[in-house]
């Protein structure tokens, strides 16, 4: 017997890529049970799919950054509850200071729907009930009509698992200029937030004052620092200077699509911009600046 669940999660997080760098990304997560039937005449309770699935899946890789351990140019070193991680890119070298909590290890060379599949069934397999032999994920993307862009950040503000220093999401866009659909602003986001990290000025620091792996070698010219300490422990980052964007608040996705906003009021005076940014799958928020918000 089978028993299936479609977009049971959202995986929000990021990963490193030897070309791209640190990539912000969300997958759909589909699954397929397969086994016999329990006392109840259930393969596995509906709730309990969720209950036991979802929160295995967000335990071990939501709102984390995934390393591909057995690639090459990652180096990475753990004492106690710290990992230190060095990783080189084509885009640039990123080191990183945080709580273990804060990164998923995959055993691969590449991160990618594979590797990904195998690390989240091996955890599942530890969790699901002695009826169920076998299961079965699908990972996607959703399909965009329109422009979108994969950008990393961390909250330190929030209470939860936002607060680690580089988890990510791969989210569309939608631009209105005078009520009108404006797509050339939509694809000027996806070009400008393409790969990218958004930073908020509060937490630069200046990269010497990192605690970072003895190996490191970046600076200030090359480099922005970032580090701050929430309920979680202590985050540091020294991330490519071009492949970041410094935020003058805080990076949620209210404050996002209002920076947005006013940045294209500042290009286009004359004109209203509702701005619908999304923040990975079916939730975002919307900013509308302009003529007719002036007096706000």
């Amino acid at each position: 017997m089978q028993l299936f669940v479609r977009d049971l999660t959202v995986i929000d997080f990021s990963y490193l890529c030897p070309i791209r760098g640190m990539v912000g990304e969300s997958w759909i997560v589909d699954v397929l049970l397969d086994g016999g039937l329990d006392d109840q005449n259930m393969v596995l309770d509906f709730a309990k799919v969720k209950r036991t699935i979802k929160n295995t899946i967000d335990d071990v890789a939501d709102h984390r950054l995934l390393i591909p351990t057995a690639c090459s140019e990652v180096r990475w070193q753990q004492q106690g509850d710290r990992v230190w991680m060095d990783f080189k890119s084509l885009s640039g070298n990123i080191h990183l200071a945080c709580p273990a909590q804060a990164f998923a290890l995959i055993p691969t060379e590449i991160i990618d729907f594979d590797s990904v599949n195998a690390f989240l069934q091996k955890a599942l397999k530890e969790v699901l009930p002695d009826n169920v032999n076998g299961i079965a994920l699908t990972l996607r993307n959703e399909l965009h009509e329109t422009p979108f862009y994969h950008y990393s950040h961390g909250l330190r503000k929030h209470d939860g698992n936002c607060q680690r220093i580089a988890h990510g999401h791969r989210s569309p866009i939608n631009v209105f200029e005078n009520g009108v659909s404006a797509p050339q602003w939509d694809e000027y986001w996806a070009r400008r937030w393409k790969d990218i990290y958004l930073g908020s000025v509060e937490d630069l620091v200046e990269v010497d004052e990192l605690d970072l792996s003895v190996q490191t070698l970046v600076s200030d010219d090359t480099h922005y620092g970032f580090h701050y300490v929430s309920p979680q422990g202590d985050f540091q980052l020294a991330m490519p200077k071009k492949r970041c964007e410094i935020i003058p608040h805080d990076t949620t996705v209210e404050l996002l699509a209002e920076f947005i906003a006013n940045t294209l009021v500042t290009e286009v005076p004359d004109s209203e911009f509702k701005v619908i940014a999304f923040e990975g799958v079916g939730k975002g928020a919307i900013s509308v600046k302009g003529k007719q918000t002036d007096s706000e």
